[in-house]
């Protein structure tokens, strides 16, 4: 049986931390929008003219994941090469 390829391993690895940052996201934006904003409107505080559920969850929760999108790209994506000459020269 041949080898899997190791940059499909690196691909399916790189997935599985996409799938848990879109998770992460989902799961923030949820517990915000849903959390903070099942409240009557009358208890509504405002954060810069918007409700705080929404100030939490679509402006804070925007950059908390272009934050950890940053840090995994750098930390934890390798660069695959997609040539077959530059695998052979690995």
């Amino acid at each position: 049986m041949k080898e899997t390829d190791w940059r499909f391993r690196v691909a399916h690895r790189e997935a599985w931390i996409g799938l848990g940052l879109a998770l992460f996201n989902f799961i923030w934006w949820f517990a915000f929008a849903y959390g903070l904003g099942s409240r009557p409107v009358e208890e509504y505080t405002y954060i810069f003219g918007l409700p705080d559920w929404f100030f939490y969850s679509c402006v804070v929760g925007f950059w908390v994941m272009v934050v950890l999108v940053t840090v995994v790209v750098k930390f934890f994506f390798v660069d695959v090469p997609f040539d077959e000459e530059q695998e052979e020269s690995r």
